[in-house]
């Protein structure tokens, strides 16, 4: 039972409303997004059709690196990244560090493999340049990018979702606060009370129950957000002069006596076989310092062990192949600081249990997105009858909260249809901005806010049951081809869209729109309900 004096319970009950209001909008599309990014990787290979399941890792490579090498100037072979691209194919970056205006960059050339190990595609320019959303995963790096940066250009993107962050943190500490009666609320549900009071009701269970993963997700998206943008320059100019790249050298680098001899790589095939019979996984990103070198070093990133949540990173003598020791995420020994922030990346994106824990971050998730679009919406009704100029933001909220999963199903049927046609980058994207606008071209045309979300919620349904048979006409694999190829998530996605579009489309048809749609006519008894 938490009890604040009167002053400062009205106090926490503003911080925590204009916090919601102020960046409430915002804050719902990044956490909309980042659920559905949870399941990224299986939205990519249920859009692209993935069916291949043997790891890039495990099939030959060392020739292919060779190969690649004699084929690269010499100057971009200062380094070498090895990682999975597309249905379980190679990608390797041949490139070098630079400064460009005292920013350290690197440039080189990114090769992207087919499934034989032939080039497909070569890309040259900075990491900047050629990384960025290719025709088959066209659809999963738009939600990763509007979660991460909201296509924001950077550093202005990150900075924002990292003020979101914030927001959401003091969203739910002043929510704790306003709290009187925290754990009896957790459990009061008044079925039978007036609309606007049951909606209070399961509100306040749903930001209850989640308040520990809304703690979670706003710290390490925050993390995430200025640790690169703030964090990083600031300690540089402390402790290094400015030098950015002398400060990621010592926090991530391998410290060893600089040897420039020209020495082969060593049989790259046997070291990552070690690598992932120690780690018990195949590699997912491997990076090669001073490749051709006497001092050539090998980093192989591995998954988490069973039960575990940090990654495995071991470290490998490039030239000879000869395993090191196992290395930490930061720094040249453990530490617990470098453990907290190796935990990070799998604390935000709830990947470190499998599919367990992806659903339990996906419901969270959800019930966070909830909270957003009630409290948003519980506000409106509580100001409706001294503030009848708030129509505005009442369609606004409808638009955002309604129109953006609209938006995020037509980008991802424009990606099954524009994918064969080698255009998918283009028309995600554009499609995304067509339903956008066809949301906002409904809100102002709707003759009212209730209207408008019933016409939004049924477009977002009709659009999701379509998904499913529109993947097959476009060339998709069947369920019976995804079995056999053991990928179930191709199966699971078609049946999570046929049965959220089903039932979306089904309450509307029934005039059961959803807890969030509050009666316009709502608003006096929230008053009292505080």
């Amino acid at each position: 039972m938490i009890r604040l004096p009167k002053d400062e319970t009205k106090l926490m009950v503003a911080v925590h409303g204009w916090s919601g209001i102020v960046l409430g909008l915002l804050l719902y599309a990044v956490v909309l997004t980042g659920t559905a990014a949870v399941f990224a990787h299986e939205i990519g290979a249920w859009s692209a059709g993935h069916v291949e399941t043997r790891s890039a890792f495990a099939r030959p490579l060392d020739g292919i690196i060779r190969r690649l090498s004699a084929a690269t100037p010499a100057r971009y072979r200062e380094a070498v990244n090895l990682f999975e691209i597309g249905d379980h194919r190679l990608g390797v970056y041949f490139h070098r560090d630079e400064m460009d205006g005292g920013k350290p960059i690197d440039r080189g050339i990114y090769y992207q493999l087919d499934g034989a190990g032939r080039v497909a595609k070569a890309v040259r320019g900075t990491g900047e340049e050629v990384f960025g959303p290719r025709n088959d995963d066209a659809l999963s790096s738009f939600l990763v990018d509007t979660h991460v940066r909201l296509h924001v250009p950077n550093p202005w993107g990150l900075l924002l979702t990292g003020i979101l962050g914030l927001a959401m943190l003091v969203a739910a500490i002043s929510g704790v606060l306003i709290h009187r009666h925290l754990f009896k609320d957790i459990f009061t549900l008044r079925r039978n009370a007036n609309p606007v009071l049951a909606e209070r009701d399961r509100h306040s269970v749903a930001g209850s129950w989640s308040l520990p993963f809304a703690f979670v997700l706003a710290f390490t998206g925050s993390f995430f957000s200025f640790f690169g943008t703030v964090g990083m320059p600031v300690l540089a100019m402390a402790a290094f002069g400015g030098d950015v790249k002398a400060l990621t050298e010592t926090v991530y680098g391998n410290a060893a006596t600089s040897d420039p001899r020209p020495v082969a790589i060593g049989d790259l095939d046997r070291l990552v076989a070690d690598a992932s019979r120690r780690a018990g996984a195949e590699p997912t990103f491997v990076a090669i310092e001073n490749y051709g070198r006497a001092d050539a070093a090998v980093t192989t990133y591995h998954p988490a062990r069973a039960g575990g949540i940090e990654i495995t990173t071991l470290l490998y003598d490039g030239a000879t192949g000869r395993f090191v020791r196992v290395k930490p995420t930061i720094g040249t020994r453990p530490s617990a600081g470098g453990t907290l922030t190796g935990i990070m990346a799998p604390l935000h994106f709830g990947n470190f249990a499998g599919m367990l824990s992806k659903a339990v971050w996906f419901a969270l998730g959800y019930a966070m997105c909830y909270v957003t679009l009630t409290g948003l919406r519980l506000w409106l009704a509580r100001r409706r009858e001294a503030m009848r100029s708030l129509e505005w933001l009442d369609r606004s909220v409808a638009i955002v909260g309604f129109g953006l999963p609209l938006a995020l199903v037509v980008s991802a049927a424009a990606f099954l249809v524009a994918m064969p046609l080698g255009t998918a980058v283009y028309w995600t994207t554009t499609a995304f901005l067509i339903g956008s606008a066809i949301a906002i071209g409904a809100g102002f045309l709707s003759p009212s806010r209730l209207m408008l979300d019933r016409l939004l919620q049924a477009g977002t349904g009709l659009v999701m049951v379509l998904l499913p048979p529109l993947r097959l006409l476009t060339g998709g694999p069947n369920w019976l081809v995804a079995l056999r190829a053991t990928q179930p998530e191709i199966v699971a996605v078609d049946i999570a869209l046929l049965v959220a579009g089903g039932w979306m489309t089904w309450r509307v048809a029934r005039g059961r729109m959803g807890s969030v749609s509050l009666p316009a006519a709502a608003g006096r008894p929230v008053a009292s309900a505080r």
